[in-house]
C-alpha cells in the first residue's frame, strides 16, 4: 500500500464533518491560520511572551504534563515522524519523508529524512526512532504516550534511515499518533537520563525549532531559537529557522488576568481565552486565532466501580436531568458546540448520538423513582438509608468548568440528586482517578482520531472509569485493526451507540481552543489536534 495513499484514504469523510463543525464559527475567529493584525513580512529576531493557564509539569515530551499547554512548549521542541495538516487532516511527511502500512495495519515502514540533526548536532537516524519508541514502552504508564503502542512486537532498523514498526495485532490509529508531541523523536542524550529526571526538560534533545533556555516552576519557560532549522512540514510553506529569538511562557493562572496582561501590552498572546472575553478582545482589535477541538467531548464521565452510578438506570436519569444547551448558553458561547456523542464533530469517525441525552427531567424523576430513589425532605433522593449523592473530580484549569458544574449541580439538584464539587490541579485530578474515588468524572481530551474512545473506555488501557463491558471493547480493539477507514468510521459509530446507550458518558459540550494575540503578532497557528502548532511562522511586526 503506497504511502500517499494510505495517508489519504485514513481521513476519508473527515474534511466534511470539519467543514460543518467549523462554519458555525463566528466570523471574528480563524481555524488555523496566521492571528489577523499585519500584511507586513515577517521580521526576524523579537521575544514573543506568551501567557499560559498551568506550568507544563513535565517537558519530557511523552511524560505526564498539564494537558495543552505542556505540549504548546515541548512541541516547539521535537518534530514528529509525520505531520497532520489541519487544514485536510491528511497525514503528511515531516521527519519521515514517506512511510507505508502493510494491508492489516501490523507493520509500517517509515524513510527518513538525510538532512535532520538534533539540537547537540548529532544526526537523526531509524536508530533514534527505535529508541525513542522502546523508551516509552519501557517507561509504561509513566508514559502518556503508551497506550499508543498497544500490541508492540517491535521496531526494527532496516537502514539508517529506514525504520518498521510492528505490532503483534493491527493498530490503524498508530500513523496518526506518529504525528503527535508525546511520540515526539528525542536524541541519546535524552534517552541517557533516568526517565523521572527529565521533567525539568535540561535533557531534552530534539530536532524541534527551538531549544530549552530556561524552565523556572510556576513562572515561566523560556525556548531560544535553534540556529540551523529546516525541515518544517512542505505544507506549512516555512523554509528555515524560526523568525523569533525566543519564546517565553509565562504561567498566569487566572483567565482575566491574563486578558488584561494582552490589553495591557505585558504579553504578546495568551492561551485558554475565556468565552466571556471574545467579544471584549474582538471590539478591542485583538485577533483570536481558533480551533473546535477533535477528541472526547466534556461530560459526565462515570467511574461504574462506585454504587450508586453502577445502576444505568441512575446514569440515564443524570442524563435526562442534564440541560446541556443551557450549560453552554451560560457558561460558554455559540463558540463552543453542544456536545452530540462522545466525540467531537471535528473528530474522524463522529457519529451524531443526541437523541439518548433529550433533557427531560420528568423521565428522569420517574426512573430514578422506578428505581427506588425517593425524595427526602431536605430535597435529596433516599434509597436504603443511602443519598443519592455523587462525588465530581474536574480540573480546575479551564475557567467555564466551575460555571458549568455548579450549573449542572442545581439542574440534577431540582430532580433529588446531590453533587459535590470536588475540583483541583492536574496532579490531584490524576490522583482522584488512579485511587477510584470520585462517581463522575468531569474532562475532556483531545485527539484528532477516533482511538481517542480506546484509550479513554479500554480495559486493557488506564481505564480509570473502571468499566468492564466485552462488547464496547471488543468495538474498540476492531476499530483497532480496521485498515480500511471507510469500515472503521462504522466500527467506531458502533462504538459511540454503545458508549451513549450504556450512559457510560454524557456529553454537554465540546471544546474550542481559544488563543488571543497583539495585532502585530502574526503566524501563531493551531494545529489538527487544535493545541498550538510550531511557532517557526510567529513573528512581531513592528507597530505603526
Amino acid at each position: 500500500m503506497s504511502s500517499t495513499n494510505w495517508g489519504r484514504t485514513a481521513l476519508l469523510g473527515t474534511a466534511f464533518a470539519l467543514t460543518v463543525a467549523l462554519s458555525a464559527c463566528s466570523a471574528s475567529t480563524t481555524a488555523s491560520g496566521p492571528a489577523a493584525g499585519t500584511d507586513a513580512d515577517p521580521v526576524v529576531g523579537g521575544d514573543l511572551t506568551f501567557a499560559i493557564a498551568n506550568d507544563p509539569i513535565s517537558l519530557n515530551p511523552s511524560g505526564t504534563g498539564a494537558g495543552n499547554d505542556t505540549w504548546y512548549v515541548t512541541r516547539q521542541l521535537v518534530d514528529s515522524l509525520l505531520y497532520q495538516n489541519p487544514d485536510t487532516n491528511e497525514l503528511e511527511p515531516w521527519l519521515a519523508k514517506s512511510w507505508e502500512a502493510n494491508a492489516d495495519a501490523t507493520v509500517f515502514t517509515f524513510v527518513l529524512r538525510d538532512d535532520v540533526t538534533f539540537s547537540d548536532g548529532t544526526p537523526l537516524t531509524a536508530g533514534d526512532v527505535k529508541a525513542t519508541f522502546d523508551d516509552i514502552i519501557a517507561a509504561g504508564p509513566k508514559s502518556q504516550a503508551v497506550s499508543s503502542f498497544v500490541g508492540y512486537k517491535g521496531t526494527t532498523v532496516i537502514d539508517e534511515h529506514t525504520v518498521e514498526v510492528s505490532f503483534n495485532t493491527p493498530n490503524a490509529a498508530f500513523p496518526n499518533s506518529t504525528s503527535s508531541v508525546p511520540l515526539g523523536i528525542v536524541g541519546a542524550a535524552t534517552l541517557a537520563v533516568p526517565y523521572d529526571d527529565r521533567a525539568t526538560g535540561d535533557a531534552v534533545v530534539g530536532t524541534g525549532p527551538f531549544v530549552l533556555g530556561s524552565y523556572t516552576k510556576d513562572v515561566e519557560t523560556v525556548l531560544e531559537r535553534r540556529d540551523g532549522y529546516a525541515w518544517s512540514p512542505a505544507s506549512r510553506e516555512l523554509d528555515g529557522e524560526a523568525y523569533l529569538d525566543s519564546v517565553t511562557f509565562q504561567v498566569v493562572p487566572e483567565p482575566a488576568v491574563r486578558t488584561g496582561s494582552l490589553t495591557s501590552g505585558q504579553v504578546d498572546v495568551i492561551g485558554g481565552v475565556q468565552p466571556v472575553d471574545v467579544d471584549t478582545l474582538t471590539a478591542s482589535s485583538f485577533p483570536l486565532v481558533s480551533r473546535g477541538n477533535p477528541g472526547v467531548s466534556f461530560g459526565e464521565y462515570f467511574n461504574v466501580s462506585r454504587p450508586i452510578v453502577s445502576d444505568i438506570v441512575v446514569r440515564e436519569a443524570i442524563a435526562h436531568a442534564t440541560n446541556a444547551a443551557e450549560i453552554r448558553d451560560t457558561a460558554l458561547n455559540d463558540e463552543f458546540n453542544v456536545g452530540t456523542s462522545i466525540l467531537a464533530a471535528t473528530t474522524p469517525g463522529w457519529a451524531d448520538e443526541s437523541g439518548y441525552f433529550e433533557f427531560d427531567p420528568k423521565e428522569s424523576a420517574k426512573l430514578l423513582d422506578g428505581a427506588g430513589w425517593k425524595l427526602g425532605d431536605d430535597g435529596i433522593r433516599e434509597k436504603d438509608g443511602t443519598k443519592l449523592s455523587l462525588v465530581v473530580n474536574w480540573i480546575t484549569n479551564f475557567g467555564p468548568n466551575q460555571t458549568s458544574l455548579e450549573l449542572l449541580q442545581q439542574q440534577l439538584k431540582d430532580v433529588g440528586i446531590e453533587l459535590t464539587l470536588q475540583g483541583g490541579d492536574v496532579p490531584s485530578f490524576l490522583e482522584r482517578q488512579t485511587s477510584g474515588d470520585f462517581d463522575i468524572s468531569w474532562q475532556n481530551l483531545s485527539r484528532a482520531d477516533g482511538d481517542v474512545l480506546r484509550t479513554t473506555f479500554s480495559s486493557a488501557a488506564t481505564n480509570t472509569l473502571r468499566i468492564d463491558d466485552p462488547t464496547l471493547e471488543a468495538l474498540l480493539q476492531e476499530q483497532l485493526a480496521t485498515g480500511d477507514q471507510a469500515a472503521r468510521a462504522t466500527v467506531l459509530a458502533d462504538a459511540q451507540e454503545r458508549i451513549a446507550s450504556q450512559y457510560y458518558q454524557i456529553p454537554v459540550h465540546e471544546l474550542t481552543s481559544i488563543l488571543a494575540t497583539q495585532p502585530t503578532v502574526t503566524g501563531v497557528t493551531l494545529g489538527a489536534d487544535s493545541r498550538l502548532d510550531q511557532l517557526t511562522g510567529a513573528s512581531l511586526a513592528a507597530a505603526e
